[in-house]
């Protein structure tokens, strides 16, 4: 199947032909500078541009080229010294809606064909639940992997878990010396575990029991590895023991991380992203070659001592006090930090996965971190020119009024919570519509709708503010929310469902509102609020191509809320199911229909649910 031309390209192509039919060989082939406007579909300074190369003033080229046009499918205005104000045809518009309904990728072509991406996100802690910080790191990658893999390009996803180091020892000692502590599952406590939990399964019920149970061990064992240093010398000496393969202390371990993903994959189940348990790459997978890379630093006499540790510094890193930062590969207690196990890392997805583009979604603190081990991986050999690494900052989440998002005890609120609460707000606000909706389709909306939420609230801030997070407001039918956009693409659904049965209903008629193969009257004359559309719907390419090169979510989200708003504004002003003639009502549900399965498409790639009642 050809390639679905954008108006734009359309416009420039013709833009161009003009030129080359009446400038010199050596200036028709410069760009025609075809830009948006909002004085007619486009707009070009080119005869300001090329004049004076030309011989002439702008404003005869602009007569010249206006000449030029005006014979074909794009016509031109002249405007103030030399601009030329430029409209498609009604006709090369129409068509463009038939062609992007008979592409499956709307037009969408594949720009990322050929590279391969690794997009390194989530990146929870073992034995801790997942909280409210761990959402943008896990919402946003996973939008950028879908985003990259939509456009054509391999992705691989990593879930760089937090599996090793000190952290183990001191809770592995701390769970050995308090073997009452309730944190394995017990037969006879599944069942209670499971009472009154709705659709959780008793395995389930005993995952999430468990993993809550460890989080409180957690925290218990740091206060003790705070206050009793002979506690934490008996944590040192079982952080020897897991890395030296002592097979009792092992065994703990990998129970930990058993329960501990397991609980991780149900919630990404819940939020519905990508990642799987064979996405998971953690720290420990790196632990037999950190020794390597460190001597391999010293020899190239990139790391050297610093106060009984191994540093790298770097002249373009430096602090304050205007002294180069140290990135710390091995402390001065022998063991290695996290600049070793990040370097090994980088090396393992350059040389062995063979990335071209390595995308790190962390929090913006970690900005200078990985400023650091992407300078000594490029001095030290590992990261060639062709490899391009990236940190893909965000900031904080925060609650109503911008304060922290806490519980009332002061702790960091857990994921799970926020989703329960999402799910209730919306649950509140979907059942105080009328809506239809039998109990058990009903229960499904409200999860799509609260999870989508908390996924919009999250994805429509630009990475670089905080997401201030307040749940009446996120679960609302009205604005700049996930919620409304399910709402108006099951809006359209409705009106296709209410056009299909209209049409069964006329079998004089051919029923011609639903597949890619319909018949468009482009010979209609569109109305201003089904040009806007059209030219909105154009742009869909174009948008996901800006989420691919700037990494920004937000703006996709901004393009969809703003094509929900276009919607509304054509159907408020161009009748559909009441057209004034069969063809005008036919071209209207081809819009209908390209604007769902954009809207559909567009939240896909948010990884938001799209219900199709609501």
């Amino acid at each position: 199947m050809a390639a679905v031309v954008a108006a734009k390209t359309l416009a420039e192509d013709l833009v161009s032909a003009a030129m080359g039919r009446c400038l010199p060989a050596a200036l028709s082939g410069r760009d025609p500078l075809v830009r948006s406007s909002e004085h007619a579909d486009f707009q070009s300074n080119i005869a300001l541009s090329l004049a004076r190369s030309a011989g002439t003033t702008p404003q005869e080229l602009a007569r010249t080229l206006q000449q030029e046009l005006d014979a074909g499918p794009l016509t031109a205005a002249r405007s103030g010294p030399g601009f030329l104000n430029l409209t498609l045809a009604d006709s090369a518009l129409w068509g463009l809606v038939a062609a992007r309904l008979a592409d499956p990728r709307l037009g969408v072509g594949a720009p990322q064909a050929g590279i391969r991406t690794v997009v390194d996100y989530s990146g929870p802690n073992i034995a801790k639940e997942m909280h409210v910080g761990h959402l943008p790191s896990t919402v946003i990658g996973d939008c950028l992997a879908r985003v990259l893999g939509f456009l054509g390009g391999e992705v691989l996803r990593q879930n760089h878990l937090g599996d090793w180091g000190t952290s183990f020892g001191m809770l592995i000692q701390y769970l050995d010396e308090h073997p009452e502590a309730p944190w394995r599952s017990r037969d006879d406590a599944v069942g209670g575990f499971c009472a009154g939990d709705g659709d959780m399964s008793a395995a389930e019920r005993d995952v999430s029991e468990r993993i809550s149970a460890l989080d409180q061990l957690y925290r218990a064992a740091r206060a003790e590895f705070e206050a009793d240093a002979g506690f934490v010398q008996r944590s040192r000496l079982r952080v020897v023991a897991l890395q030296s393969g002592d097979e009792p202390t092992l065994a703990v371990w990998r129970e930990l991380v058993a329960v501990s993903t397991a609980a991780f994959q149900q919630i990404y189940d819940r939020l519905g992203v990508l990642l799987t348990p064979r996405d998971a790459a953690p720290e420990s997978t790196y632990n037999p070659v950190l020794g390597r890379i460190v001597e391999e630093l010293a020899a190239a006499g990139l790391a050297v001592e610093s106060e009984g540790a191994l540093c790298v510094f770097s002249d373009d890193t430096t602090g304050p006090d205007g002294q180069p930062v140290a990135l710390i590969v091995r402390k001065q207690d022998g063991g290695y930090g996290y600049a070793a196990t990040d370097l090994a890392t980088l090396r393992h997805r350059v040389e062995a996965l063979a990335a071209d583009r390595i995308l790190y979604v962390v929090d913006a603190r970690q900005a200078l971190h990985f400023r650091m081990v992407f300078s000594a991986a490029r001095r030290a050999g590992w990261l060639p020119d062709r490899v391009h690494p990236a940190h893909v900052p965000f900031g904080m989440v925060l609650g109503p009024g911008g304060r922290p998002f806490k519980t009332r005890s002061g702790t960091t609120v857990a994921l799970s919570e926020l989703l329960d609460a999402a799910v209730d707000g919306a649950r509140a606000a979907i059942t105080d519509k009328p809506h239809g909706l039998p109990p058990a389709e009903l229960e499904r909306v409200v999860a799509a709708a609260g999870i989508g939420a908390v996924k919009y609230a999250q994805l429509s801030t630009s990475r670089g503010k905080n997401s201030v997070f307040d749940i009446e407001q996120m679960v609302s039918l009205h604005g700049d929310t996930g919620v409304y956009l399910q709402y108006a693409h099951a809006r359209i659904h409705s009106i296709l469902a209410k056009a299909a049965k209209a049409a069964a209903e006329r079998p004089e008629e051919p029923e011609s509102h639903e597949g890619p193969d319909r018949s468009l009257d482009t010979a209609l004359p569109l109305h201003p609020a089904e040009r806007a559309l059209i030219l909105l719907l154009d742009g869909f390419a174009e948008v996901l191509g800006e989420v691919a090169t700037e990494l920004e979510p937000h703006r996709l989200c901004g393009y969809l809320f703003t094509l929900a708003k276009a919607f509304t504004d054509f159907y408020g002003a161009c009748p559909v199911l009441k057209a004034a003639s069969p063809q005008s009502r036919d071209n209207r549900l081809a819009l209908c229909q390209l604007t769902g399965k954009t809207l559909a498409q567009g939240l896909d790639l948010l990884g938001i649910q799209t219900p199709q009642r609501m």
